[in-house]
């Protein structure tokens, strides 16, 4: 490990007979006079959850769910694996530290010794990782899922530990839903707008951004601050709706960018939202965000979009060449894994510009990806795949947009299983933890290239070589690769 860097190792409880309780403790780590706190060490027990493919009968358990109840009984004849995570404090001196876990099975204890390497260089702290991090949150599954009232006391005191456990990966970027349904729906718990439009009856327009506000104060609290997304003005049904005076009722438009009833709605809601965004300080840092939308609907948006105030910016998740006449519009550009590779030509053009490109996966492709049924390893080849192509990060859309019952099976609709969530209602997932360790061998690979004598640079550049591919190579077990590059890096 560097300083500062958290790392992950498991083990497992095996048993012929029932035991009631058992108990999992770990100890301080110590380098001679030198220690890692045990406050440093978490344990969880792991546990499972359905996992499947869609239209497939076939079900079964995998491990994923990391679970920080300090007792748990395990039945005859079965296994019961335990995470551990150090996270190694940046101030200590370089050496091997030793420590242990110690496993209680109904009173018998069993010691596990293990030991960390820390290496003398410094990770540094991730509000400060460059990697740019945007996992869609969902509040509304997090009301539903416990039971609160939407945007009281009780829904942020639980979103708050799930939120937080997003920014401690890096994060960067807040979602916020700007209008009802962006995506039409396709979540078990749909988005609703977080800021309410009506329509008086002289035909003037009043915008209530309570929620807005309050929800983007209390995910900077949280420790996200460097962006906000909004989506977004080009709905995948194209509807938007308001709350009409004269009527007393909601209204529906059904509308296109390119249409006037598009404009008329829109164009007065950007220009108010600037002057919103301005008072509130948060303007320079706000993004209009696009999903997959066809090129034509969003050159039309744009235009909208600048009109209301030249200094909006763009992002959008789609399959643009960053050469294209309407890539270089968006400040934040994501394109698919499996995209056509991208020339170091137009990804040094946009980092010129100061703009920003990532990669993302969603229901594809099935390699490397982070659903339950994934090989855990790919969530790390994800990290190691931005930097050896040259992206800026990485995209996905459902942080925690759960299903019914997460905790006990993450299958959803024509969904692969567990590509809607990578955090539980009560903690992380196994594929977060090796997602997070990706980010930080990308930190990692950073210094190295800016640190590192020629010799070892040309063999890091070789062994990412492995990852650059958009085409997984399926010959090839995630986990391998990964084996290759650590070792370049351990070498350091």
């Amino acid at each position: 490990a560097w300083k500062g860097e958290r790392v992950s190792a498991q083990a497992v409880v095996s048993t012929p007979v029932k035991l009631s309780g058992v108990k999992v403790s770990a100890s301080e780590l110590k380098c001679g006079k030198d220690i890692i706190p045990s406050e440093n060490v978490k344990t969880w027990f792991v546990r499972y959850t359905i996992a499947g493919r869609p239209g497939e009968k076939e079900t079964f358990l995998v491990p994923d769910r990391l679970d920080a109840d300090c007792q748990i009984a395990v039945a005859a004849n079965s296994t019961r694996p335990v995470w551990v995570e150090v996270k190694v404090p940046s101030n200590i001196k370089a050496g091997v530290y030793k420590g242990s876990v110690s496993v209680n099975c109904d009173g018998a204890v069993t010691v596990l010794p293990y030991q960390i390497k820390v290496a003398e260089h410094l990770l540094p702290e991730p509000s400060q990782w460059t990697f740019h991090l945007d996992l869609w949150q969902n509040p509304y599954a997090v009301a539903r899922y416990f039971g609160d009232k939407l945007w009281s006391k009780e829904h942020f005191d639980h979103m708050r530990p799930i939120m937080e456990m997003y920014a401690s990966a890096g994060a960067k970027v807040i979602t916020a839903s700007i209008i009802q349904h962006p995506w039409n729906g396709q979540t078990f718990d749909p988005f609703e707008s977080m800021i309410a439009k009506m329509k008086r009856i002289d035909g003037s327009w009043s915008y209530d951004y309570t929620v807005f506000d309050k929800w983007v104060e209390f995910m900077m609290d949280c420790g996200i601050t460097e962006q906000i997304d909004c989506y977004t003005l080009v709905p995948w049904q194209y509807k938007f709706d308001y709350y009409d005076c004269a009527t007393n009722s909601v209204k529906l438009i059904d509308c296109k960018p390119e249409e006037q009833a598009y404009r008329d709605l829109i164009l007065p809601f950007l220009k108010d939202f600037a002057s919103h965004l301005k008072a509130k300080g948060w303007f320079d840092i706000t993004c209009i965000a696009m999903d997959e939308r066809p090129m034509e609907q969003m050159n039309a948006a744009y235009a909208v979009v600048k009109e209301a105030d030249k200094g909006y910016r763009i992002a959008g998740a789609a399959n643009y060449n960053p050469d294209s006449d309407g890539a270089d519009k968006i400040y934040d550009l994501c394109v698919a894994y499996d995209f056509d590779i991208l020339s170091p030509e137009a990804i040094a053009k946009r980092k010129s510009n100061g703009q920003i490109l990532t990669f993302y996966t969603c229901c594809g492709p099935l390699h490397p990806n982070t659903f339950t049924i994934s090989d855990y390893a790919e969530s790390a080849f994800l990290g190691w795949h931005a930097a050896a192509v040259g992206y800026d990060g990485y995209l996905r859309w459902a942080l925690n947009s759960w299903p019914e019952d997460p905790c006990t099976d993450s299958r959803f609709g024509n969904w692969i299983s567990g590509d809607t969530y990578l955090l539980y209602p009560e903690g992380p997932s196994v594929r977060f933890i090796r997602l997070v360790e990706g980010i930080q061998d990308y930190e990692k690979i950073k210094i190295i290239r800016k640190t590192a004598g020629d010799s070892l640079k040309s063999e890091l550049d070789k062994v990412l070589l492995k990852f650059a591919p958009s085409i997984y190579d399926e010959s090839q077990k995630a986990a391998d690769i990964l084996a290759e590059g650590k070792k370049i890096i351990n070498a350091l």
